[in-house]
Order: C-alpha cells, then structure tokens, then sequence
C-alpha cells in the first residue's frame, strides 16, 4: 500500500499536511478533499495543536487544481453547481478551522490551489511559486460566491479581474507586493522558514488569533450575495463540456459563449 494522498504529521504544536500527488502535481481529488475536512476536524479537537502548515509534496507544486477528469460525469448546470457547494464545504471548513493555517507554496497555487492558499492565513512562497485562476482559458467554469470573496480579501477585485480575464499567472515577487505572500524564501531555505513562522505564531494568545480569524471570516460571509445562479450558466455551457474535453486531449478550445 503507497503512501496517502493526504499526509499529516505533528511537530510539537504544529499540524502537517502535504497535499501527496507528486505526479499530479497534487490535483486534488474529491477524496483528498474529504480527508482534509476530517483532518480539520481532527485538528480543532485537540488543543496541543496550535498551528496548522498545508504544503504540496514534490516541491513542483503547492495544488495545481482540481483534477480535470473528475469533471468528465458533469451532465448540467445543475451538477456543477453542486460541485461548488462542495467546495464551500471543503474549503469553507479550512476557512472556519480554528487555529491559524500556513500555505507553504512552491511551485504552482493554481485553480483550487490559487484557493486553498487564499483559505489559509498566511503564505509563505518560494521564488519559482506561481498562482492563478485560468480557467477562462482552459474549462470555461467559475467559482462560487465565497470563493470570490476569499480571492478579493487577498488580492483585491481589480487584480482578481486581471488575473481572471488574462489567465496569467502571478508570480512571487508581485504575489508580494500584492500582499497575497507574506515573504519569498528559497528552496532551501523554506522549510525552517515556515516552521519559525509556525512556532511563532504558535507562541501567542490563541483566543485572540481565533477570534480575530473568525470576525475576518465573517465580515466577508456578511457580505456574500446568492450567485448559484451564475455557477449553474457555466457550468451547464457547451463551453464548459467542450473544454473539459479539449483540456484532457491537450489542445485549444475554441470558446463560443454558449
């Protein structure tokens, strides 16, 4: 039996996990997304943990989406519109968990990984990190309200309009001067870096950083509008179903706005 697709592992006061599909680039499937909410619930349960580190394994990648083939069954508008609200709840528990979450990133943060840096607390990326949201080039789908919101309270609307309607990806030293990472460190050096950070952070009030992290979280949730409406019209596009398809046999899709 091979290693789990989600590691988690203690060090003192600080939780581990490694999002474990090196040869994926750690594309999330929906059982490692699962394991990610038990490994929240895990983690708030115990009160010798007082930090949480998130990291990909394989140093290529951080999370470089969700994988692509999971997205073969979706038949209309509707099915993706409960993938979303899946994601709320995947997501939505990261972003609820309450002890302080670190995204280590190296490598690509892209699609679903762009969002589960943005529902951590702090990041921490190496020089080669990349983040980004193509998904006007490659499926033709979007995100949920909430997704939006968390991408806006750390990269603000006009970057996220940039990056969304360029497809382009953010690289470490404008994901800095953008706020989205609080430092650049090398490969080498990223580990301990982190780990200071975490032990760090693990040596203040927990009752203040829960509550801080929680009164952020709901000044956002304050504010979400329904937009299941706007998930279904993607998600139920000819665009999608085709780009779904060009993205897994490698080549262009040409978009149709339908």
């Amino acid at each position: 039996m091979g290693e789990p697709e989600l590691r988690y592992e203690r060090r003192g006061p600080v939780a581990i996990v490694t999002f474990n599909r090196p040869h994926a680039r750690n594309a999330m499937t929906f059982a490692m997304y699962e394991a990610l909410v038990a490994r929240c619930d895990e983690i708030d349960a115990d009160d010798e943990i007082r930090v949480v580190v998130l990291r990909g394994a394989g140093g290529r990648a951080f999370v470089s989406g969700t994988d692509i083939r999971q997205f073969l069954d979706f038949d209309s508008g509707r099915t993706g519109v409960e993938y979303e609200e899946d994601i709320d709840r995947y997501l939505g528990r990261l972003d609820r968990l309450r002890k302080p979450a670190i995204a280590q990133v190296q490598g690509y943060a892209v699609g679903a990984g762009l969002s589960i840096a943005a529902a951590c607390d702090l990041r921490v990326c190496t020089p080669d990190a990349q983040f980004g949201l193509p998904v006007a080039r490659t499926l033709g789908n979007c995100l949920s309200m909430a997704g939006y919101a968390r991408l806006v309270a750390v990269l603000g609307e006009a970057r996220v309009k940039d990056v969304v309607f360029t497809a382009r990806m953010v690289g470490a030293e404008e994901a800095l001067a953008a706020g989205l990472v609080s430092a650049v460190v090398g490969e080498d050096e990223i580990e301990a870096r982190v780990m200071d950070l975490a032990e760090r952070v693990a040596g203040h009030a927990p009752i203040t950083l829960r509550v801080t992290k929680e009164a952020l979280r709901r000044l956002r949730a304050e504010s979400l509008p329904e937009g299941a409406d706007l998930v279904e019209e993607a998600y139920g596009s000819a665009d999608f179903r085709a780009g779904v398809a060009a993205f897994l046999d490698k080549r262009r899709q040409a978009w149709t706005g339908r």
